[in-house]
């Protein structure tokens, strides 16, 4: 059976699918810290926390093509850890006839290698989740009342805002958009910024008419669903693992540095 697609969830039926969203959500910032946690350079406890994650995605049975895709949102810490060793300071080694600072090159390779992790198990939480179920999951994690009303107002109107620029572009293209790549990033930007100001404007009017209907700050997000301790214990299994293994490098620290 084919992997369908709603956003961003990926839709299955697998082990981790049906775990709630709360338990999950706790999972990811569980394996997040072990990561975290994990010592510079060492690339063997990378490797297996990779692993890990990987079998969660196979588990998932979420495409690996997607996940690939989705991996490119971590393009800002990959451009900033190409730039570490160029500008990092410390002793400098010979790469392609290019002095690199060797710290620079550590850091690069643990931030890249960190990051590349954290985003993977946030892709892998998105794309098993629907997003009604994740502010559920939220909200039994006791989120501020406040941030939570903010993600669930952005959820529901981001298919507004999108249809808004939909039909910014479409007038665009009528009326003849620009030749030049310059004046089209202009025109584009324009549209934009019309689109904002239009989406402040609404989302005054909603709140003024949601006040005026008795709300007064309360979670709008759904009643999530209640988690055994079998789905714990599966949910845990990933960030207990990932954490024996940055305990395992942590105490080889010397070890792992010399080795890298």
């Amino acid at each position: 059976m084919s992997a369908g697609v709603d956003g961003l969830l990926v839709v299955r039926d697998s082990p981790v699918h049906r775990l709630p969203a709360h338990v999950k959500t706790l999972a990811l910032v569980l394996f997040a810290l072990a990561v975290v946690a994990t010592p510079a350079g060492a690339w063997a406890a990378f490797a297996a926390q990779a692993a890990l994650l990987l079998l969660a995605v196979l588990l998932a049975r979420v495409p690996l093509p997607v996940l690939g895709r989705r991996l490119v949102v971590e393009a800002p810490f990959a451009v900033s850890a190409l730039l570490l060793p160029l500008v990092a300071t410390g002793p400098r080694t010979q790469v392609a006839g290019v002095a690199l600072s060797q710290p620079g090159l550590l850091g690069a390779g643990t931030l890249l290698a960190k990051a590349t992790l954290g985003t993977g198990a946030a892709v892998l939480l998105a794309s098993t989740t629907a997003p009604r179920d994740l502010l559920a999951g939220l909200e039994r994690l006791r989120l501020p009342a406040p941030l939570l009303s903010v993600m669930a107002f952005m959820l529901r109107y981001a298919a507004v805002v999108a249809d808004d620029l939909r039909r910014v572009r479409i007038a665009r293209e009528v009326r003849g958009a620009p030749a030049s790549r310059a004046r089209h990033l202009a025109a584009v930007a324009a549209g934009v910024g019309a689109v904002f100001v239009r989406t402040y404007e609404r989302g005054e009017r909603v709140q003024q008419a949601m006040l005026a209907r008795g709300w007064r700050g309360g979670a709008v997000a759904p009643e999530g669903v209640r988690a055994r301790a079998p789905q714990w214990l599966a949910a845990a299994a990933l960030p207990a693992a990932a954490a024996v293994v940055a305990a395992l490098a942590a105490g080889a620290g010397p070890l792992a540095g010399s080795a890298a």
